[in-house]
């Protein structure tokens, strides 16, 4: 049967608005307890709240919702031992523990004033001890404490006088204590440290000492082998490796060119753990792509997987268990038996895929950008069943600046990716300069130059397709959230390449950013862009808000108006300076929404808004059933 030829963007697709919404199921947080698997999921039909679940059910019925504010991106939000679960619940940042087949019970007192996250649980002195973020002072910023809960709610800080704290961890006797802690204005990826102490018998610590780490070395993952020798990776070579302390001497584990961690924007992050004292079992990234590994004997052996992306990776003697992706693989949660090489999916984000006909593949690619650069993205084709573009077309092309700015493309299919490319639309997934899964040095080309190097690896990624013949020169669209919207914006404003442009929650003026931001990233724009003394001048030059007359190709902007990390007032500023110079724009708010969106009806809405306004821009026919959307200034058809 062959395809009918149709205008590239109006292909109709069973990947609609509703799908992408309803269809996938966010998966996080894998927990083990002996050869249990503890996870938690997303409930887009529940206001998006996250609830923990189990290889035998959920533990934590609605209303609750499992998640930590600490640093306000949260993570490491539960903690399982024994059969029992402690958890942070969102709404008022109370700590709760629940025992399988019995309602939550509250641990901390009612006073959503702290918040608490990264737990490990010390049961011979009956308490958890977790990072604390004490919001009671009143201040600008809240303190930043390693505390220990006790399971009848008392609180004593353990560790003070950094501003920032993660990853405690005891060692298998309970004798001592591993933690992570950096000061502004770093962030954690740029230099951060590890500490050892040891626990003295009424609970307190003693005799801490530095064991790695420092303003340029970035330590993440402290972990306790079963025979006590504390293991974590580090970016001392200009990769995040593997090393242990033992002897008081650190050595390394098997140096390679490859990323064994990642930034922490989140709390408890895991990618590597012990099946015995000398087998690891870990997921490493090569080139853009995940593999999974077990590490014997300063050996490290790959082990097949249908995966290019994984996630998190829990270990312990009994089970293997990620979450991991691929192109045709949509993020899902597996056990895995390394000795049969066999795999049980548990949980799947989306539970039954579109027909792979209308399912793009992405390529891998690199190519040329600004000074020398090479660049990295991931391309993918418009792909239908029922459709091919007209004789002589060529696909309008979506260019997408990731968040992070310190994050990472991947190629895991995404219903959301490929909602346009069932469409008719190439999509172009950038992993610009600055972007994790590529070494140290690739990640520090964004250090003072966030605003220019991304949006030149954008920008030469779309002239890279055009010249290749795998897209439309006069259909090139970048869209982009958080981060990627500062990226989103500025492509706009200093290049002449984009025809049209979506900012999801975006950064338009760095200097608001920087009055606005919260306590985590209150100094990040002193490794992005300039330090203090520079600041205000780099700053205006970077800020599109300063640079408005500049604009002149239709925008559509999307904003959650609880969002404490990039505030609304970015958005609506940059909208009113579109507004008054008549550009075409359109505006779209979301009550109850934060920092990313997560309730299913703000995902049909916005997603359905983006290609109307993609379409109408182009002047070309809206498919019935698809709402209006206000776009002021747009000259009638």
């Amino acid at each position: 049967m062959s395809k009918q030829q149709a205008p590239c963007g109006t292909w109709t697709s069973p990947i609609t608005a509703s799908v992408v919404a309803a269809g996938a199921t966010p998966l996080a947080s894998l927990m083990l307890d002996g050869a249990a698997v503890y996870w938690l999921e997303g409930r887009a039909s529940e206001a998006g709240r996250s609830t923990l679940v189990s290889t035998w059910g959920e533990l934590t019925p609605a209303p609750f919702n499992v998640r930590s504010k600490v640093h306000e991106y949260g993570g490491g939000a539960h903690v399982v031992a024994g059969g029992s679960a402690w958890f942070s619940n969102h709404a008022d940042s109370r700590l709760y523990r629940v025992d399988a087949g019995a309602q939550p019970v509250a641990v901390t007192a009612e006073d959503n004033r702290q918040r608490y996250a990264d737990f490990v649980v010390d049961a011979p002195r009956r308490r958890l001890i977790s990072v604390r973020e004490d919001h009671s002072a009143g201040g600008h910023y809240p303190e930043n404490t390693i505390a220990a809960i006790g399971f009848d709610g008392s609180e004593t800080v353990l560790v003070d006088g950094n501003d920032f704290y993660a990853a405690p961890r005891i060692s298998p006797d309970g004798r001592h204590l591993a933690w992570l802690c950096w000061d502004h204005p770093r962030m954690p990826w740029e230099g951060s440290e590890l500490w050892l102490a040891d626990i003295q018998d009424d609970g307190t610590l003693a005799n801490g000492r530095l064991v790695a780490g420092g303003p340029q070395e970035s330590i993440c993952q402290p972990e306790w082998s079963p025979g006590g020798v504390l293991h974590f990776v580090s970016d001392r070579s200009g990769w995040w490796n593997l090393y242990r302390y033992e002897g008081g001497v650190v050595g390394a584990l098997c140096p390679r060119d490859a990323e064994f961690g990642g930034p922490q924007w989140t709390f408890g992050g895991s990618l590597y753990g012990f099946r015995a004292e000398d087998d690891i079992v870990c997921a490493y990234i090569e080139g853009g792509v995940s593999k999974l590994g077990r590490l014997r004997g300063g050996e490290l052996t790959e082990i097949a997987t249908p995966y290019e992306e994984i996630r998190e990776l829990r270990v312990n003697a009994q089970t293997v268990a990620l979450l991991g992706g691929a192109p045709t693989v949509a993020l899902e949660l597996a056990r895995i038996d390394l000795d049969g090489g066999q795999h049980e999916v548990l949980a799947r984000s989306i539970a039954q895929l579109p027909p792979v006909g209308y399912l793009s593949v992405p390529r891998s690619i690199s190519y040329p950008s600004a000074n020398g650069r090479t660049a990295n993205a991931f391309h993918y084709p418009p792909t239908n069943a029922d459709f091919a573009p007209q004789d002589g077309e060529l696909p309008p092309l979506i260019v997408i600046g990731h968040g992070g700015p310190t994050g990472m493309a991947a190629s895991t299919l995404k219903l959301a990716t490929q909602f346009w490319t069932s469409r008719g639309f190439a999509v172009l997934d950038v992993n610009y300069g600055g972007s994790t899964g590529f070494g140290r040095a690739y990640r520090d080309l964004l250090k003072g130059q966030w605003g220019v190097v991304d949006v030149e690896d954008c920008v030469a990624g779309a002239r890279h397709l055009a010249s290749q013949g795998l897209a439309d020169p006069r259909r090139l669209l970048v869209r982009g959230s958080s981060a990627g919207g500062l990226t989103t914006l500025s492509a706009l404003a200093f290049h002449d390449v984009f025809q049209a442009g979506a900012c999801y929650y975006g950064v338009s003026d760095l200097a608001g950013l920087d009055a606005d931001s919260h306590k985590f990233e209150s100094h990040y724009n002193q490794y992005l862009i300039a330090p203090p003394e520079r600041a205000e001048q780099v700053y205006r030059e970077r800020s599109p808000i300063h640079h408005t007359e500049k604009l002149t190709r239709p925008m559509i902007f999307f904003q959650g108006l609880d969002d404490m990390v990039v505030p609304p007032q970015q958005s609506e500023t940059m909208v009113e300076a579109l507004r008054a110079r008549q550009v075409p724009v359109a505006y779209i708010t979301l009550e109850g929404e934060g920092h990313g969106f997560r309730k299913a009806e703000s995902v049909v809405k916005t997603l359905e808004a983006e290609l109307v306004f993609y379409l109408r821009v182009f002047g070309m026919p809206v498919p019935a059933g698809l709402p209006a959307v206000e776009i002021e200034n747009l000259p009638a058809a």
